[in-house]
């Protein structure tokens, strides 16, 4: 029984040693040596990407904004003319390019047609306090009058289809040098080419400085291509009176005319009409005008104003509208020819004929003709 209670008591003791040990402190481990990973520098990180909700674009403008913003784009161009919208030529040409333009968006445009001489500051004023970026003054008459009217208007443009006036103009009026001359000078040349008879005539329109120099510049372009060639003229003094214009073809072709080019917008028209009447051949100016008189137009002097007017227009808006200078494209660039769908009617001018003509123009384009500009 003894022995029983001393193994059990040894045994008990020995239980509890194994329990105090295990329920001891551990021993001090060693520092771990610093891994790779731990002693290298924390390299810089990239900055977060924007979350898809950072990312969102910001609202669309709303209707009332874009009309806001396409408002403040507009570029208003107003147009005035001397003559009627339709005269057939210079007048109907430029409206027809302002009337494209307005088709295009970010343009606004207006204009005033048979616009008297006395009548254009008051139209010019009007369009500018309107706020209209560019006012285009269609003809000669524009000229003087936009040199005192534009300082008024520093902030909006001037454009007139004639020569600049003199040396010292308006920082925001712009003029152009149209070739004018170079186109009379080929019409004289062709229309000698033409000529059965040796004499030629010019029916001109308002009495200035630009229609006399290219009534005389027609009559040196004819009488230099043709050896004894007669170039006569009348400058009517009106662009609109169509029986001014058949009385001067009449008188001409009584005096041996036989073909005849005028450069006269409506006066233009009725000389045409006297001139066919009379059996005479005519060339036609600004537009294509073959069907005025078919029998007997043996091509038209187009000018490209429709086109100008479209230029002049976007130039504003882009920002490279030349004011303070006096725009000068060669005759080539401003003028064509043009007979229906090709450059010349053969039955009335033969292809050899036309031939010999196209020398003379693509040396004028070239500046190869010398020849004086009389304006008086």
């Amino acid at each position: 029984m003894l022995r029983n209670i001393h193994w059990l008591t040894i045994t008990l003791l020995v239980m509890a040693g194994l329990v105090l040990g295990a329920c001891g402190s551990p021993p001090p481990a060693q520092e771990a040596a610093p891994t790779e990973e731990a002693a290298v520098e924390p390299a810089p990180t990239e900055e977060a990407a924007p979350t898809e909700e950072a990312a969102v674009e910001e609202p669309a403008p709303t209707e009332e904004a874009e009309a806001a913003e396409a408002g403040a784009a507009v570029v208003k161009v107003a147009l005035l003319l001397p003559g009627p919208i339709t005269d057939g030529g210079w007048s109907q040409l430029a409206y027809e390019g302002l009337e494209a333009l307005g088709q295009e968006e970010g343009f606004e445009v207006a204009n005033t047609e048979s616009v008297s001489q006395a009548d254009i500051p008051e139209f010019t004023r009007g369009y500018a306090d309107d706020g209209y970026d560019l006012i285009i003054g269609h003809g000669f008459e524009f000229g003087s009058a936009f040199i005192e009217i534009a300082p008024e208007y520093p902030d909006q443009f001037f454009f007139a289809t004639t020569f600049q006036p003199q040396d010292d103009i308006p920082a925001n009026v712009m003029y152009v040098d149209a070739a004018y001359f170079d186109a009379a000078y080929g019409a004289g040349a062709l229309a000698a080419l033409m000529s059965e008879s040796h004499v030629v005539g010019f029916v001109g329109g308002g009495d200035n400085p630009t229609q006399r120099g290219m009534m005389n510049a027609f009559i040196t372009g004819a009488e230099s291509t043709v050896p004894d060639t007669t170039g006569l003229g009348v400058v009517t003094g009106d662009y609109n009176d169509a029986a001014k214009g058949r009385e001067a073809a009449a008188t001409m072709i009584g005096n041996g005319a036989d073909v005849i080019w005028h450069a006269a917008d409506v006066t233009g028209l009725g000389a045409i009409e006297g001139a066919s009447a009379s059996g005479a051949k005519v060339l036609g100016a600004y537009s294509d005008q073959t069907s005025v008189a078919p029998d007997s137009m043996g091509a038209s002097l187009v000018m490209d104003l429709s086109a100008m007017v479209q230029t002049l227009g976007h130039d504003v808006r882009d920002g490279t509208f030349a004011a303070g200078t006096e725009w000068k494209p060669t005759v080539a660039e401003m003028w064509h020819w043009s007979a229906g769908d090709s450059d010349h009617n053969s039955e009335i001018i033969p292809d050899d004929v036309w031939e010999q003509y196209l020398v003379i123009w693509n040396d004028l384009a070239a500046g190869k003709i010398e020849y004086t500009v009389v304006t008086e």
